[in-house]
C-alpha cells in the first residue's frame, strides 16, 4: 500500500516522502522528491550476522542516472561507468552520519543504495538523498537507532536559505550540509569564503530547526509503514575479566601510550608485545577454547587502550604526548623543494608530512564535467594520496579509495575560495598532496602545503589558508576540546573536526559526531579554540613565504589574455581551424578561445609568445576612430584609394582627405604599395573613412608652422626633423603665364623658393616619404622630374615652382598634381 508524507521547510521548499511503490522487496525502501528532483534510497541487510569480524559491514553506494537529466552518457560506451567523484563524496555524506547510529553489535552485512531518477536544475539531489536514506532505515526491519535529516543551508543577502538552489549557491557566502537527529547534529560539511565562527554555528542552529521537522515527518511514516525492527543483543560486558586484564598491564599500557616518551612507532610496536605476551599466555588453555579466548582478550585490550585515553584526557587533563589541549606540534616547512615543479611545499607536523606540488596549465587543461546543470569545466584540482608506507605498513598500491577523494574534496573547498579570478590569473591548477607521514589531520597538512605550494608557483592568492584539525572527548558533563589531534585521539574521541580558513574568517569545514549533548556553547567554544590555532598556523606559514612569487618557474607556461571583439573570433579561427593551427604550429604555443572573445595564449617560450600575440592583433585588430595606423595603398580608383591598414582591413583615403591642397588625380600623390600614415575619422558599418590631411593640419600645428602645405606633406610623411624641411623666406617672383589649352591649368608663381638643403636630389627630384624603402620618388608615381620647365612628364609631374598667393578653381589650397606648390590659377 502506498504511503505518503509531505514537510514543509523555510523558504516555501517542500520534501514528500513515499513508501509502497517502488523496490517492495528491499528491507526498506523510500521515494523522495523536491521540486523535480525524485531519488530512490534502499536499504537491505542480510538475514544473519557476517562471522569472524569486529567491525560493521556497511556499504553505501549513490549514483547519479544521466536519464534523470535527460542526457545521453558521453564516451564511446553510452551507459555510466564506475562512480564519479561527486558520487563517491555523497555516498560518504550518506555513510558517516548513519554509521555511528547503528546498535554496537550489530553485525550483519547492510547495503543503503540511493538512485537518482529525475534531477531539475534547481534542486541538487545530494541532501535529498540523505533523507531518502534515512527514511529507507526507518521503515526497514534493520535496527538503526535514531531518525537523521539533512539539510543544505545558504546564506544570500545576509539571509539563511534553506536548500538554495544552483543560481542561489553561487550567490551565497556559505554551503553547509547538516546532518542531525531531533536530539543533535551529527555531521557537517561546509565550504564558505570566509565568513565567522558565529555565522557558522547560526547557520547550523537555524539548520537544526528544519532538520526536526524532516525527522516528525519521516517518524510519521515510519508509524503507518515500518516494518518492526530485528532484535539486537548487545554483548555483555565481563566486568571481572576487565578489572583484571587494568591490573595485570594496565599501568605497562599507560606508558606504552606515552606518545611523549615513545615516538609513534615505538609506542605501536610496545602496545603490540604486551598483547602478544597475553595472547601466548592463552596457549595453555584447551586448544578448542583458544579461538573466543584470543576474540575476547583482542575486545577487552582494545577497550582498556580506550578507556584509559579518555581517562586520562577527561579525568587528568593530559594528552597521550602530554601537550596541552591547545598546543599544535612542532611544525617546518620547506618551499621550493622541487627542481622542475612549477610550485612545491614539503609541509611538516609532528609526525604528519606532506609533500604538496602545485602544476599551472592551460584552459585544454581543466577538467570537464558532466553534471545536471549541463557540461561545466573545473579549472582547480587537488588530489589528496595516502600510501602504506606514510603510517609504516605494506598495501597495494590500487586506485583511489574513497576517504582519498573525501580530503581532497576538503582540502580543494578550502583552497578554491581564495584563488584569484581567472581574469586575474587564467591558469588551470592541479595541486597534489602526497602523505610522507601521517598521524592525524594529515587533509589540514594538505591545506597548509597547497596554500604554500600555489604562492611558490606565483599564483596570487586572496589569502594565506591554514587548516587545523580539532577534537572532543566527552564523559558525563566532563570535556576536553583538543587542538591538533594525534591519530589516537581522532580514533578514540567523540567529535572530530576540521577547520581551514584566512585570517578573516572560515573556508571549509568537516564535522563528524559520534554522541550526543554536544552543545552549541560547546561548539562555540571549540571554533574558537580552532580559530587561536589556525591564527598561530598561519603565523608560522607567513615567517616561510608570506606571498606569491613575482616570477614563475620557467618550466611553467606564461600566459597572456587578449580580449577580441566576438565577430573575430571566425577571423582567428579561420575555416576548420586552419588559420589557428596555423599559428600554433608556427610559434609552437596552446591558444585558449572562449565565446565571450577572451583568448588566453600560453607558452614557456618568451619570443614564440610575443610572435603569436603580434599575428593574432593582426588578425583581429579593429580600428578605432581616432587613431593614426601606418597602412598600404593596396587599391587606387578615381575617387581615392584603398588603405589596408592591417591584414584583411580595409579603409578608404577619398582623394579629398589624401593632402591639405586639392589633388586632381590620385596616381599623382600615391601608388599602390606605399606606406602612408592615416588617421580613422569614422565607421559606418563595414566602411572606415581614413583621412592623410588630418595627420598634415595637426603635424604643421605641432610645429608651429604658418600654412606652407608643400612642405608640410613632407615632414608629416617622412617624420624627419623640423629642421631639415624648414623654408627659407624669400621674397616671391611673379611671372604670368597663360593657359595652353582650355584645360584647367595652374600658374606656378617663382621657382627658387626651396632652399638648398632640398636640393640635394638629382634633377630637383621631391622625395617621397610614403615609400616603404625610403627611395626618393615622384609623389605621383611618373618618370623623374626633369630640372627644367614645362608640363609633366609621362607620370604627370609638374615642375616645382614657387610659392603664389593666389586662389584658382581648384580650391582654396588646391596643389598641383606633380606635388608642386600652391599658386594662383
Amino acid at each position: 500500500m502506498k504511503h505518503e508524507v509531505t514537510v514543509e521547510l523555510a523558504g516555501g521548499k517542500r520534501l514528500t516522502f513515499e513508501t509502497g511503490r517502488m523496490a517492495k522487496q528491499a528491507s526498506g525502501a523510500a521515494l523522495v522528491t523536491q521540486g523535480d528532483s525524485v531519488v530512490l534510497a534502499t536499504a537491505v541487510a542480510s538475514p544473519d550476522p557476517k562471522e569472524g569480524i569486529d567491525f560493521f559491514p556497511l556499504t553505501v553506494d549513490y549514483r547519479e542516472y544521466a536519464y534523470a537529466g535527460g542526457r545521453i552518457p558521453g564516451g564511446f560506451i553510452k551507459r555510466e561507468g564506475r562512480p564519479s567523484e561527486r558520487e563517491v563524496l555523497t555516498s560518504r555524506q550518506i555513510d558517516r552520519p548513519i554509521r555511528p547510529l547503528f546498535p554496537e553489535g550489530f553485525r550483519n552485512e547492510t547495503q543503503v543504495i540511493a538512485l537518482v531518477f529525475s534531477a531539475d536544475k534547481e534542486n541538487d539531489p545530494d541532501v535529498i538523498g540523505i533523507n531518502a536514506a534515512s527514511a529507507a532505515l526507518a521503515l526497514s526491519d534493520i535496527p538503526f537507532n535514531a531518525t537523521v535529516g539533512a539539510v543544505r543551508v545558504g546564506q544570500v543577502n545576509g539571509e539563511f536559505v534553506i536548500n538554495p538552489s544552483y543560481t542561489d549557491r553561487r550567490d551565497s557566502k556559505i554551503n553547509i550540509t547538516v546532518v542531525g537527529t531531533k536530539d543533535g547534529i551529527v555531521m557537517i560539511e561546509s565550504g564558505a569564503t570566509g565568513v565567522t565562527e558565529e555565522v557558522v554555528v547560526d547557520a547550523i542552529e537555524f539548520a537544526h530547526v528544519e532538520i526536526k521537522k524532516i525527522v516528525a515527518a519521516i517518524d510519521d511514516l515510519a508509524s503507518k509503514a515500518g516494518k518492526p525492527k530485528r532484535p539486537v543483543t548487545a554483548p555483555e560486558f565481563d566486568q571481572t575479566y576487565y578489572d583484571a586484564l587494568f591490573a595485570k598491564v594496565g599501568d605497562r599500557l599507560k606508558d606504552a601510550l606515552d606518545t611523549k616518551t615513545h615516538a609513534k612507532t615505538e609506542s605501536y610496536a610496545l602496545v603490540k608485545q604486551i598483547k602478544d605476551e597475553l595472547a601466548a599466555e592463552l596457549k595453555e588453555l584447551p586448544e578448542a577454547e583458544q579461538p573466543t579466548a584470543k576474540k575476547k582478550l583482542a575486545t577487552y585490550y582494545e577497550t582498556l587502550r580506550e578507556r584509559i585515553f579518555r581517562e586520562q584526557v577527561t579525568k587528568d587533563r593530559i594528552r597521550p604526548d602530554r601537550r596541552a589541549f591547545d598546543e599544535i606540534r612542532p611544525i617546518t616547512i620547506e618551499t621550493g623543494v622541487l627542481p622542475r615543479t612549477h610550485g612545491s611545499a614539503l609541509f611538516t607536523r609532528g609526525e604528519t608530512q606532506a609533500l604538496v606540488t602545485a602544476t599551472l596549465g592551460t584552459n585544454d587543461d581543466s577538467q570537464r564535467l558532466e553534471t545536471f546543470e549541463g557540461e561545466q569545466k573545473k579549472r582547480f584540482m587537488l588530489h589528496y594520496n595516502f600510501p602504506p608506507f606514510s603510517v609504516g605498513e605494506v598495501g597495494r598500491m590500487t586506485g583511489v579509495g574513497r576517504r582519498e577523494i573525501g580530503h581532497g574534496a576538503l582540502a580543494e573547498r578550502a583552497i578554491s575560495a581564495v584563488l584569484p579570478s581567472e581574469e586575474e590569473s587564467p591558469y588551470a591548477i592541479r595541486i597534489v598532496s602526497d602523505i610522507l607521514e601521517s598521524n592525524g589531520s594529515s587533509s589540514m597538512a594538505s591545506v597548509c602545503g597547497a596554500s604554500l605550494a600555489l604562492m611558490d608557483a606565483g599564483i596570487p592568492l586572496k589569502a594565506s589558508v591554514a587548516g587545523i584539525a580539532m577534537g572532543l572527548v566527552k564523559e558525563g558533563d566532563d570535556y576536553a576540546i583538543l587542538t591538533d589531534i594525534a591519530g589516537a585521539e581522532d580514533h578514540y574521541g567523540d567529535m572530530d573536526f576540521k577547520v581551514a580558513g584566512t585570517r578573516e574568517g572560515i573556508t571549509a569545514l568537516q564535522m563528524d559526531i559520534k554522541i550526543g549533548g554536544i552543545t552549541g556553547q560547546i561548539m562555540r567554544e571549540a571554533m574558537e579554540q580552532a580559530r587561536r590555532g589556525r591564527l598561530f598556523l598561519l603565523d608560522t606559514m607567513d615567517a616561510a613565504l608570506s606571498g606569491a612569487r613575482t616570477e614563475k618557474s620557467k618550466f611553467a607556461p606564461q600566459i597572456r589574455t587578449l580580449q577580441i571583439p566576438t565577430d573575430k573570433i571566425r577571423d582567428l579561427i579561420g575555416p576548420g581551424g586552419k588559420t589557428i593551427r596555423g599559428i600554433i604550429e608556427a610559434t609552437q604555443v596552446k591558444i585558449d578561445v572562449d565565446d565571450t572573445g577572451r583568448v588566453n595564449v600560453a607558452s614557456s617560450d618568451e619570443e614564440g609568445l610575443k610572435k603569436a600575440l603580434a599575428m593574432i592583433n593582426d588578425l583581429t585588430a579593429v580600428p578605432e576612430v581616432g587613431k593614426t595606423y601606418l597602412g598600404k595603398v593596396v587599391r587606387l580608383a578615381e575617387f581615392g584609394a584603398f588603405v589596408e591598414i592591417f591584414p584583411g582591413t580595409d579603409g578608404l583615403l577619398h582623394i579629398s582627405e589624401i593632402s591639405e591642397h586639392r589633388v586632381k588625380d590620385v596616381k599623382d600623390e600615391l601608388r599602390e604599395g606605399d606606406q602612408v600614415l592615416v588617421k580613422v575619422l569614422g565607421i559606418e558599418g563595414n566602411r572606415i573613412k581614413l583621412s592623410r590631411k588630418a595627420l598634415l593640419k595637426e603635424q604643421r600645428a605641432k610645429l608651429g608652422l604658418t600654412e606652407q602645405p608643400g612642405q608640410i606633406d613632407d615632414v608629416a610623411a617622412s617624420g624627419e626633423p623640423q629642421e631639415n624641411h624648414e623654408r627659407q623666406e624669400r621674397p616671391a617672383r611673379h611671372e604670368d603665364r597663360q593657359p595652353s589649352s582650355n584645360a584647367s591649368t595652374i600658374t606656378i608663381e617663382g621657382g627658387d623658393d626651396f632652399d638648398d638643403a632640398e636640393g640635394d636630389n638629382e634633377g630637383g627630384e621631391e622625395p617621397n616619404f610614403n615609400r616603404a624603402d625610403g627611395a626618393p620618388a615622384h609623389a605621383g608615381g611618373g618618370d623623374r622630374r626633369p630640372s627644367g620647365g614645362g608640363s609633366g612628364g609621362p607620370g604627370g609631374a609638374r615642375r616645382r615652382r614657387g610659392r603664389g598667393r593666389g586662389r584658382g578653381p581648384g580650391g582654396p589650397s588646391g596643389r598641383g598634381p606633380g606635388g608642386g606648390s600652391r599658386g594662383p590659377q
